[in-house]
């Protein structure tokens, strides 16, 4: 029976979640995508992840009395990761807080300044004088007078002359500049004073779901994020799929091209709207995806992506006008599209490796980027190697029986303590099962033999005699063969029942197997045990939202890593979009990356199918 659940306010977001009796607020943090900083791994050592709880605070753990003044905890103060919420409450999560992958990156970069002093647009109000008999210089010329040296297009040149003198030379000059031109393009020259109006979009090209960020270039600061299922997946709900749609459909690329064009055009247009600013002044958008969905977004062929050796069309970074892509912005406005490491190593494993800094880790570090596709990033004896496996849809929801996208109405967390427990997000009656709940389902029902190793359902007859009642009495039965009842009819938003089927633990061990598999080689070509791992950053929208234990449990981290040393670090491919958007250097610092890093092609790897073999094995018990 589904329990009641309590709601939780974060501020100043003003998010909001529902979340069962008992659950850490580190984790109800993460399901309202507030990512809190860890250092520590969790453990209550290092006071990171302070919070005040402004209403509805739960008395104070061990952990927190020791690592927060007495004066602090009867503020309010607790540990996001230790305190656990007993009742309805409203959080405040300061700013110190929260890991904040783009001061962390940028403080990095040479300027040494939270905020880059180098954003790819910038803006300049001017008076100019108008010409004279004493003063006939070019209009471009009293341009590059007042502001320095300046390119501009021809486009551009055709109606600056009649804006100029619509404005009486008094407006705002309009620059983009760009790490591989000495001087920097003029954009526009608008009317009035329009600094403080200099917006870009940051997108994260997932191959199931697609999230883009509005920006605020003179602060660095996010406006408004919006997110949605990717279109291009009624296609085919993996790049391969879809790379054969173009391969065999004529006028295949251009479909696809424009669908996810489309879909992203309209994205902008909800976060322009939300924040009641015209089109026009947005000026730049950043792209992170893998490489297949980068190039359709660009309109190139992937076709060579989908056979031996899998080799993309271009490997550095791209610069390309927005209006060519159909994207609907400021006329002159450009795209940078992340470059990519090899294969299907595309640029959103750039972009975690740039906003988790992965390459400055002290010890061996593993970055797993949990999606549709499985990106793995090895840092060991200073060397970079990263692989791409394609774990499939699963943990997306796809391809599983009841699954779904992590949305109101999704169990997102199942527990069982004396009885299964299960959290649906929203508060409101289920309507399926989202990836992180099915790794808990399975975890669990590995830890209570209701489910073996190899991954078969125990018919009733099968089941452990001192299985817990409540488990006995959901096996059941789907198409001739176990499953296992999630929810009955009587307790669904659809009124019917929410089972596991055998076929969904199949598609679970597919997916956790072709990651794990992905860990065993990179860490067996650098010569490192897991154990030896130091720290394992877990990236990706969908990642920020497992348990550590379950995933261990499942064999989709290595069992071996203490549970302190996985961090989550959220949606790293959307914080390396949102990194480019705001600096030159982080442009720049990408490039560098990309190059530096090793391509791992695991499907060439003598060891491969051994270690998918083992890999779709579940661990035996319990590390």
């Amino acid at each position: 029976m589904r329990e009641a659940e309590v709601r939780i306010e974060f501020q100043p977001s003003g998010q909001t979640v529902f979340t069962l009796q008992g659950t850490r607020l580190l984790e109800a943090a993460a399901s309202a995508g507030i990512v809190v900083d860890q250092p520590c791994g969790g453990e209550g050592l290092c006071g990171k992840c302070r919070v005040k709880v402004l209403a509805g605070a739960c008395p104070p753990t061990p952990a927190e009395c020791q690592t927060l003044a007495p004066e602090e905890i009867e503020a309010g103060w607790r540990l996001a990761c230790q305190t656990c919420l007993c009742q309805e409450a409203t959080v405040l999560v300061p700013e110190t807080s929260l890991l904040d992958a783009r001061s962390k990156i940028l403080t990095d970069l040479p300027d040494r300044s939270p905020v880059a002093d180098d954003p790819p647009i910038h803006k300049r109000y001017v008076e100019l004088p108008p010409p004279s008999r004493d003063d006939d210089a070019a209009d471009l010329t009293r341009l590059k007078n007042a502001v320095g040296p300046l390119r501009a297009d021809l486009e551009v040149l055709r109606v600056l002359p009649r804006r100029l003198r619509l404005a009486s030379f008094r407006g705002t000059v309009v620059l983009a500049d760009s790490t591989e031109m000495d001087c920097p393009r003029l954009i526009d020259f608008e009317p009035g004073n329009t600094e403080a109006e200099t917006f870009a979009v940051a997108v994260d090209l997932g191959t199931t779901t697609l999230v883009a960020a509005l920006l605020d270039l003179n602060t660095a600061g996010e406006l408004a994020v919006v997110s949605r299922l990717n279109p291009q997946t009624r296609f085919g709900d993996d790049v391969l799929s879809r790379i054969l749609h173009v391969r065999q459909t004529p006028g295949g690329l251009r479909q696809l091209q424009q669908t996810i064009a489309t879909a992203v055009d309209e994205m902008i247009g909800e976060l322009a709207h939300r924040q009641q600013i015209p089109r026009e002044r947005i000026y730049d958008l950043t792209f992170s995806g893998n490489t297949t969905m980068q190039q359709l977004l660009s309109g190139i062929d992937p076709s060579s992506l989908g056979e031996v050796p899998f080799v993309p069309a271009v490997a550095s970074g791209l610069v390309l006008p927005a209006a060519e892509l159909g994207l609907h912005v400021h006329p002159h406005a450009h795209v940078y599209v992340l470059p990519v490491i090899g294969g299907f190593v595309g640029g959103d494993t750039v972009s975690g490796i740039m906003a988790t800094a992965l390459a400055e880790a002290d010890g061996p570090s593993l970055l797993v980027d949990i999606g549709t596709n499985g990106e793995i990033v090895l840092l060991a004896d200073g060397k970079l190697r990263a692989a791409s496996t394609a774990a499939g849809p699963a943990f997306e929801g796809a391809r599983i029986s009841h699954g779904m996208r992590g949305s109101t109405g999704a169990i997102e967390k199942v527990t069982v303590d004396g009885r299964l427990r299960i959290n649906v997000i929203g508060d409101v009656p289920p309507v399926g099962l989202c990836g992180s709940g099915l790794i808990d389902l399975a975890a669990e029902l590995l830890r209570h033999r209701a489910l073996t190793p190899q991954g078969h359902l125990n018919s009733p007859e099968q089941l452990p005699g001192d299985l817990l009642p409540d488990l006995a009495g959901r096996v059941t039965e789907h198409d001739g063969k176990p499953a296992f009842l999630l929810a009955p009819e009587t307790e669904t938003a659809t009124g019917k029942p929410i089972v596991l089927t055998q076929q969904d633990v199949r598609e679970l061990q597919l997916a956790t197997g072709a990651i794990r598999a992905g860990i065993t080689i990179l860490l067996r070509r650098a010569g490192v045990e897991p154990a030896e791992l130091q720290t394992v950053l877990i990236g990706g929208g969908f990642g920020n939202f497992i348990r550590r234990s379950n995933a261990q449990r499942i064999g989709l981290l290595p069992s071996a890593v203490p549970h302190h040393r996985i961090r989550y670090q959220g949606n790293t491919s959307l914080a390396g979009a949102r990194l480019t958007a705001l600096s030159q250097k982080a442009r720049s610092m990408a490039e560098q990356l990309a190059r530096r890093t090793e391509h791992v092609d695991l499907s060439s790897d003598p060891y491969f199918h051994t270690a998918f073999a083992d890999a779709m094995i579940f661990p035996a018990a319990d590390d």
